[in-house]
């Protein structure tokens, strides 16, 4: 008896483990399973979409706790391996297009419509040069995490940011009533379209921890949201203002029509009187005549909110004044400005440049009389020797961009490097390297 007992036990099991085996009941599930997955996940994106055309200034906040099983992040490395190098692009060791490995260089001629011009003294700068690959920069403070990284093909350092918080450069204090803030950023390519971009805050002071603690605040404030598409070319942008007693000024949004995926993008920032304009690269995004409350004092934040991907900045120049370079060319007799730049180790003029370039050069078109000697100044880094030719071949690599590009004639103008022997300031600080890289004009 227990051994037909036992037998039936035995074929009873068989047959429904035969029944769970069956090929054809298993495909069918299968299929229907990936066709309800598909559907939920096109309802989701659609939903996201109308969530993400709505818009809110830190938005999708119930995507905190979506596991991220999949994240391939440009920051994400092997711990037994050192952190060398990253790459922009995603996955990049098994993605078959790796041709992007270094960002293009955009020329000077392309910004013939920058109309930015940076502020004279320089109150904050950073590279992160003095932070080690891996660690949180040591002159910042966060709620959140982020690391010193590098990418792949690019010169220096940068902050890697690949999760939630806002993180704040404790060495720029407040902004002046002009001010220019400029960085620049770059996303990887797996950074989603469905998720927060970059904001960057100018915050009434008393409200950063507010934004610590909430993530959001309504007290004075003039916030810009800078949101990538990853691997594609675009993206949008939102801008929200606040004034003094908590009211809406503004709140609008506007696509990033020159963005470029899988490069180093430069945003362009300007903070003049109640005005607001902000770029990125050579075109402008925004210019908004009354977005900033005059009797506040503000502060610089940046806040993230990534599911997928990393957003990376680098390169921070925070100045303050408005250059009269008409008037101090012709009544003072000369003008010094930090805003023309040049590569690393290199007379080759940056392309944000133009727009101090092309201030300079209208006022020698309208005043034709006038001569003018450009001279040249470096930092304490490096030997005096190199220095000095350095600054004398930047000073010419000025003069002939001035008679090519804008036709004003060779015999009005001089060129003198002076290298690092008349500094402005001490060479002991970022900020005060920043001051003494600087071209100078002076009326003959």
């Amino acid at each position: 008896m227990r051994s037909k007992i036992l037998i039936l036990l035995l074929l009873s099991w068989s047959l429904g483990f035969g029944q769970i085996i069956d090929p054809k009941e298993t495909a069918k599930r299968k299929a229907e399973d990936r066709t309800n997955r598909g559907i939920d996940r096109t309802l989701d994106k659609g939903l996201d979409k109308v969530e993400e055309g709505i818009g809110s200034i830190f938005k999708k906040k119930n995507k905190e706790e979506k596991p991220k099983e999949d994240k391939k992040s440009s920051t994400k490395k092997d711990k037994n391996s050192p952190k060398e190098t990253e790459t922009i692009e995603e996955d990049a060791e098994n993605s078959a297009d790796t041709k992007k490995s270094a960002p293009a260089k955009a020329s000077l001629q392309s910004y013939t419509k920058f109309d930015f011009i940076p502020g004279e003294k320089v109150i904050g700068s950073e590279d992160f040069m003095q932070d080690a690959v891996g660690d949180f920069p040591a002159k910042w403070n966060s709620n959140g995490s982020g690391e010193i990284s590098t990418i792949h093909g690019v010169q220096g350092h940068w902050l890697a940011l690949s999760s939630k918080g806002v993180f704040y450069p404790e060495f720029i204090e407040d902004l002046p009533e002009n001010t220019t803030i400029e960085f620049d950023m770059a996303v990887s390519d797996d950074f989603s379209e469905m998720q927060s971009g970059l904001k960057v805050f100018m915050v009434k002071k008393d409200a950063r921890n507010t934004l610590f603690d909430q993530f959001f605040s309504t007290d004075a404030q003039a916030t810009v949201i800078i949101h990538p598409y990853g691997a594609s070319n675009g993206g949008y942008s939102k801008f929200i203002a606040f004034d003094k007693n908590g009211q809406p000024l503004v709140d609008n949004q506007a696509a990033l029509t020159n963005w470029k995926a899988s490069e180093i993008n430069r945003i362009s920032i300007w903070k003049q009187k109640t005005r607001y304009r902000m770029y990125i690269n050579e075109t402008k995004i925004w210019d908004i005549p009354r977005a900033i409350d005059p009797t506040v004092q503000y502060q610089l934040l940046f806040a993230t909110y990534p599911w997928t991907g990393s957003i990376y900045i680098s390169n921070l120049r925070v100045a303050a004044g408005a250059p009269d370079t008409r008037n101090k060319l012709i009544t003072e007799g000369k003008f010094v400005t930090r805003g023309i730049t040049f590569d690393v180790n290199s007379d080759k003029i940056k392309p944000e440049s133009y727009g101090v370039i092309k201030e300079i050069a209208t006022v020698l078109q309208e005043n034709s009389g006038i001569r003018v000697k450009i001279v040249g100044h470096t930092d304490s880094d490096g030997d005096d020797k190199s220095n000095l030719t350095l600054s004398q071949k930047r000073a010419a690599s000025v003069k002939n961009f001035l008679t090519s590009e804008f036709k004003i004639d060779a015999e009005r103008l001089e060129t003198e490097g002076k290298g690092e022997s008349e500094p402005s300031e001490p060479n002991t600080t970022p900020q005060g390297k920043a001051n003494n890289r600087r071209v100078e004009f002076i009326k003959l």
